[in-house]
């Protein structure tokens, strides 16, 4: 089954984090990507770059509206994804436990309701 780990967490300030830290975060999510890999359960991953680079495409009435930014303020922003193929919602929160921003952040576990695999929607 699918999951998707998306993480959420605040965005520091400019400034807000050392050299040394950010190694470090390098370091885990590294470990952690190369954990997922090596198990056979990671389908993709992304971290993003910050709400600041978001643009955000609606249509509404015919009308196309570009806007920067992301779609919602909030305190906490969507900050990646892991896309996993596990056995079942407890093997997600357990690969979900051991990501490197569950220590600062939020990992929302959420199963996919359908995916484009090699051409089709799965069903």
């Amino acid at each position: 089954m699918r999951y998707a780990l998306m993480i959420h967490y605040p965005e520091p300030g400019e400034g807000e984090l050392t050299d040394e830290v950010i190694a470090e975060a390098r370091a885990a999510f590294d470990a952690y990507g190369r954990a997922l890999s090596a198990a056979g359960v990671l389908l993709a991953a992304d971290i993003l770059q910050p709400a600041a680079a978001t643009t955000t495409v609606t249509r509404r009435d015919g009308n196309l509206r570009v806007q920067d930014g992301p779609f919602a303020e909030t305190r906490e922003a969507l900050a990646g994804v892991f896309l996993l193929d596990v056995p079942d919602l407890d093997a997600a929160i357990g690969w979900a436990e051991k990501c490197p921003a569950a220590q600062w952040g939020v990992i929302e576990v959420r199963p996919t309701a359908t995916a484009f695999v090699d051409g089709a929607w799965t069903s």
